[in-house]
């Protein structure tokens, strides 16, 4: 059996398929075996296909999944964005794919169809495979295909015949390219076309490539008629408005301005709402909410500096609440008890704490770093002037100050974390303890 690369094709060649489809069954076979072959899969596949038997997909399993609930399905399509360019992707994909037999999918960002149209024939046949609606084609579930390997890689890819990697897609071919939200730069889903490999075509992959980068451009657009909806917002307001101040839509692009140098985009806390909030960009600021964006005006001494005192109140179980004290002011919010106890645990080792030592504290379990990790990125989101990374620590020059309960018993009473277990089980301390630069200090 002859095992030798197969080149490229030329122009006046036959498809590229017809000339690689023998030596990829070939590389495939190998792989699966552990044999070796001189044949070898395009760089992409290859790639895949070491992902996927890693994560241990059987490559003889049938592409079934469980599909999602119709209500699930169509609280999806009315939470995606790709909601908003569907009749650009009909337009563009599905009339051709239809003409060329086969259909177009569009799935969100697990690899979930959400959406699928084309030739009559090939939508039925699709089936056999579960390509339907509600159904998971991420590499995890349905092994190399178009729609996974894109999610995985996020750049246009195509699959056909025996690159896949279950046997039973060996004869479809497909192509398949990310779209991504232009307004802040998430993924926001797949467009794909599939069909019979028979159909396969070396011009589907930019087709679909274009389609998609059309339907960016056509967010774009509607994005940049919004801001300028929001600017007729806007204006009238900042006429009355004193000192510094911009309005954003809720993804922080600039539409409007006053007493202050522009800026293309403001960073936002992913949970940001009304009232005082502390930016990095501008200290602090007071926001309101406005249709399709925000008001922030910047607190006059906002650019003296960050917070400087942080009271951590643990006085009672059920409003458990930080105090940020700064330079222009005073602001709080309440935590919950996984926050109080990272917090608490920072207060006592104003060293800072590694991932590992924090889930040693709170967890009793030094592997539990992703947990961690995740909580800290959460309240970093509005900590970020006070809380520092690499190790986690409460930042230099920050005072913090614990208010413990009356009663040592009742510091956390339902946690079970074992910085605070200690902290209960010694007694004699008193009500409240402050702890500024590096070593305790009683304040009361």
């Amino acid at each position: 059996m002859d095992t030798r690369p197969v080149a490229p094709p030329r122009p006046g060649d036959a498809p590229w398929p017809a000339l690689t489809e023998r030596s990829v069954h070939l590389a495939r076979e190998a792989r699966l075996t552990g044999g070796r072959t001189a044949a070898a899969p395009r760089a992409e596949i290859d790639a895949s296909w070491d992902r996927v038997m890693r994560s241990g997909v059987d490559p003889e399993q049938s592409p079934e999944s469980r599909l999602l609930e119709t209500e699930e399905i169509e609280h999806r399509r009315t939470g995606s964005a790709l909601g908003e360019v569907m009749p650009l992707l009909r337009e563009g994909l599905a009339t051709i794919a239809d003409a060329a037999q086969q259909i177009m999918v569009v799935t969100d960002t697990e690899g979930r169809v959400l959406w699928r149209q084309g030739h009559p024939a090939v939508m039925r046949r699709a089936k056999d495979i579960c390509l339907e609606e509600g159904a998971a084609w991420s590499e995890s579930a349905t092994g190399t295909n178009a729609i996974g390997t894109a999610l995985a890689v996020r750049t246009p890819v195509q699959v056909h015949s025996a690159e896949h990697f279950i046997r039973a897609l060996h004869g479809w071919t497909c192509a398949a390219a990310p779209v991504r939200d232009p307004r802040d730069g998430r993924l926001m889903g797949i467009v794909d076309v599939s069909g019979p490999a028979s159909t396969f075509h070396p011009a589907t992959l930019a087709l679909v490539g274009s389609v998609a980068a059309l339907a960016e451009s056509e967010l774009r657009g509607r994005h940049l008629v919004a801001i300028e909806r929001l600017r007729s917002v806007a204006a009238p307001i900042l006429c009355r408005l004193g000192g510094r101040a911009l309005v954003v839509d809720t993804h922080g692009w600039l539409a409007a301005v006053s007493g202050m140098p522009p800026v293309d985009r403001l960073p936002l806390p992913k949970s940001l709402r009304p009232g005082p909030v502390w930016l990095a960009a501008l200290g602090m600021c007071r926001v309101e909410p406005l249709p399709g964006g925000w008001l922030v005006q910047v607190a006059e001494g906002a650019q003296d500096g960050p917070p400087r005192r942080v009271v951590l109140d643990l006085s009672r179980e059920r409003e458990l609440t930080v105090h940020v004290t700064g330079p222009v002011g005073t602001w709080s919010r309440r935590i919950s008890p996984r926050h109080a106890e990272l917090l608490y645990a920072l207060a006592l080792r104003r060293e800072g704490r590694t991932a590992a030592e924090l889930a040693r504290d709170v967890f009793g379990d030094a592997t539990r770093t992703v947990t961690v990790r995740a909580e800290i990125s959460r309240m970093r989101r509005h900590l970020a002037e006070v809380l520092c990374h690499r190790p986690y620590r409460f930042g230099e020059g920050v005072e913090v100050e614990v208010v413990h309960p009356e009663v040592p018993a009742d510091l956390l009473p339902r946690s079970t974390a074992p910085v605070v277990v200690v902290a209960r089980a010694s007694a004699g301390r008193p009500g409240t303890a402050g702890f500024g630069g590096g070593t305790p200090a009683v304040v009361r």
